[in-house]
């Protein structure tokens, strides 16, 4: 995956001739970088996602920014909300420490549709992290870290905008700029607004294939430069209302449905967060710094599904006081520090459509106040060891301690570089704030009372690097992984078929494994071509044996082709994933004797593609998603009837959705 890249060159030093002028004020510098890269000179399995590889497709949000990235996926939960839901190392994206700008962030009740919180354009780059990652930022990551770089204030002035349309009636706008304000200070505005205005319905079942979303939200953000103490801050705003379920029955007036009211979904969000940043600089040359983060939220969710309904206002305060510095030219690092997090869940609820029944209340408080410690050893023989360990105290679930162990070594200046990892996770189970959305459907939602903290294990390793063939380079990547689970918060739709059973594993010995091999080459200098393919193997125990879990893909490939002719005025980018086949939970018998849906899926292709021209401040760009044109046929079950006792919007594991064409525009002015 490459991009052409343009630089201009500093001419200031030289005295040209008048005559060339006109001809040589400025000189034009073409190179290829790669726009997804693995990270290579640190202990843990990294990879940096630039913002050039976010222009290869529209790249809404958050959770449309994985197209072409091999290890993550991200997938609908349901056929009715439009949340999204990532998946790392085969596991849920509950398990994936999401953090912005190294802050833990998009938490519990966020988690279901915080992936559409986050703007495309306003995403400097996306840093993926595999396996347990640093204790610095806590005990969370158990699959994985994903960290988003917003645009910073500090960096060259400039004034972005961007447009999107589609053909199902979705419209976006952004906008950001920054100013500097003297030699120090700069600050930065961002703004988005969407709309989706038409309702579709591609499968004629009376409900809409994707949620009519209008999204308002605002950024501002400021940085102090000093020479020894840096500050940052910013502060920002969204509201979002999602708009659901039957848009029209008429069709189903043979079923006497127009003396029902229609089965709706509304979910309304407002969302406030805060964070400040210091640091103090006592040692450059040797990265010694003390720094302090504090950071808020407040989320605001009213959901509405039918009758049911889910109300929660997370509040959310995190600090983290740092310590770093190196010594003996960077041979050793050491990092120590303290943090606190305190989480407060307020919870309005009926799980049933019975409006007569009172909704039930729900209050969940929790303080973590924890130290760690972690220390890296880099040798200039490439090799790279990075311990860590720390320890927390929840005030719900008792003490927590955290080892972790990454090593790196390359050889050959880098040509292979073998990596390998442990360390354990925990997390903090939240039965509705993770998983309201299963109640778009009559299955009966069955909580135990007794959920303890989940806590697991991951091992991985692997080796990466890269070799000359055909005079070209050839990069590569293998990897595996084990996640195994001493208690999980287990979601449970085979036992019951009409509900929803959450609870804990009980000690059983439930597992991910994941095997990833991928290669990038540059066919022609202007043609760059990635092929991935991974082997997903995870096994879950109800109470039963263990058996795969359901709605999970136990192969994928992934072909990607980047072509930027012309040195980069033209960019053209097709993706190509082969989705394989998997288990659906387990169905039950209509009185016809028909399963209410099959015991499996098949496999499925999905191809996304854009074509971009490039202008010295405009882009223009037109694309298309899922242009293979699968979907699901039946993702919702008894659609016909949702009052009923079948109705299921939960069966969900293709495209809801057929071919999607989009287009848009791209301004960027830089102030040189």
């Amino acid at each position: 995956m490459a991009h052409a890249m343009v630089e201009r060159a500093d001419t200031s030093d030289y005295d040209f001739d008048d005559d060339y002028d006109e001809v040589l004020d400025e000189v034009v510098i073409v190179k290829k970088q790669n726009t997804t890269r693995k990270l290579r000179n640190i202990p843990t399995n990294s990879e940096i996602i630039s913002s050039a590889e976010l222009l290869r497709a529209a790249c809404c949000n958050l959770g449309e920014s994985f197209v072409s990235n091999a290890s993550v996926d991200v997938n609908y939960s349901d056929a009715a909300t439009g949340a999204k839901q990532i998946k790392l190392l085969g596991l849920s994206g509950t398990y994936v420490q999401m953090l912005t700008e190294n802050i833990p962030n998009l938490r519990g009740a966020s988690s279901l549709y915080g992936l559409g919180y986050i703007p495309g354009p306003w995403m400097q780059s996306i840093q993926v992290s595999k396996g347990a990652s640093s204790v610095k930022n806590g005990y969370e990551s158990v699959t994985g870290q994903i960290n988003v770089e917003f645009l910073k204030p500090q960096s060259e002035q400039s004034i972005l905008a961007n447009g999107y349309v589609d053909i199902f009636g979705k419209a976006e706008v952004n906008a950001s700029g920054n100013i500097h304000i003297g030699q120090r200070w700069s600050t930065g505005l961002l703004l988005h607004g969407e709309n989706a205005f038409a309702s579709h319905d591609e499968n004629n079942d009376g409900f809409m294939d994707l949620p009519q979303v209008r999204q308002i939200t605002a950024m501002n953000r400021w940085a102090y430069m000093g020479t020894n103490y840096v500050f940052q801050a910013g502060v920002r705003f969204l509201a979002e209302g999602r708009r659901s379920g039957q848009h029209s029955h008429e069709h189903n007036k043979d079923q006497e449905m127009s003396s029902h009211q229609p089965y709706l979904i509304n979910i309304d969000t407002r969302r406030w967060e805060m964070f400040t940043k210091n640091a103090y600089i006592f040692d450059k040359e040797n990265e010694g710094s003390i720094a302090l983060i504090l950071s808020g939220s407040i989320h605001d969710e009213e959901a509405d599904y039918g009758n049911k309904l889910y109300d929660v206002i997370q509040d959310n305060i995190y600090a983290s006081l740092m310590f770093e510095r190196k010594w003996k030219e960077g041979l050793h690092a050491f990092s120590t520090g303290l943090s606190l997090n305190y989480d407060r869940f307020n919870q309005t609820f009926l799980l049933s459509n019975n409006t007569s029944i009172s909704p039930a209340k729900a209050l969940e408080k929790e303080t973590t106040p924890g130290v760690y410690a972690q220390y890296t050893l880099s040798t200039k023989k490439g090799l790279i060891v990075m311990g860590g360990v720390r320890y927390d105290h929840s005030s719900e679930y008792g003490s927590m301690f955290t080892p972790r162990l990454h090593a790196r070594w390359n050889l050959l200046e880098g040509a292979v570089s073998l990596h390998a990892s442990a360390g354990r996770g925990y997390r903090s189970p939240h039965a509705l704030a993770d998983n309201h959305y299963y109640m778009a459907s009559s299955r009966k939602i069955i909580i135990d009372s007794n959920l303890r903290q989940e806590v697991a294990m991951n091992y991985g390793g692997g080796v990466s690097g890269f070799a000359s063939l055909f005079n070209r380079t050839l990069n590569y990547s293998a990897e595996f992984y084990y996640t195994r689970f001493s208690h999980q918060l287990l979601v449970d739709l085979d036992t019951d078929p009409h509900a929803v059973i959450i609870s804990d594993s009980q000690n059983r010995p439930n597992f991910s494994r994941t095997f990833q091999v991928e290669i990038t080459y540059p066919i022609i200098n202007d043609l760059t071509f990635t092929a991935a393919y991974r082997l997903t193997d995870v096994k879950v125990d109800y109470g039963h044996g263990l058996v795969t879990k359901p709605l999970t893909s136990r192969n994928k490939g992934l072909f990607s082709l980047s072509w930027t002719p012309m040195m980069g005025l033209w960019q053209l980018d097709a993706t190509l994933a082969i989705n394989g086949a998997g288990r659906m939970p387990t169905p039950y018998k209509l009185e016809n004797g028909d399963l209410s849906w099959p015991e499996h899926y098949k496999t499925f292709p999905q191809l996304n593609a854009q074509l971009t021209r490039n202008f010295r401040h405009w882009a223009l760009y037109v694309g298309g998603e899922n242009l293979t044109g699968y979907r699901q046929k039946t993702p919702i079950i008894d659609a016909a009837n949702p009052w009923g006792d079948n109705f299921d919007a939960t069966m969900v594991y293709a495209p809801i959705h057929g071919a999607m064409i989009y287009a848009g525009f791209r301004y960027t002015f830089t102030k040189y």
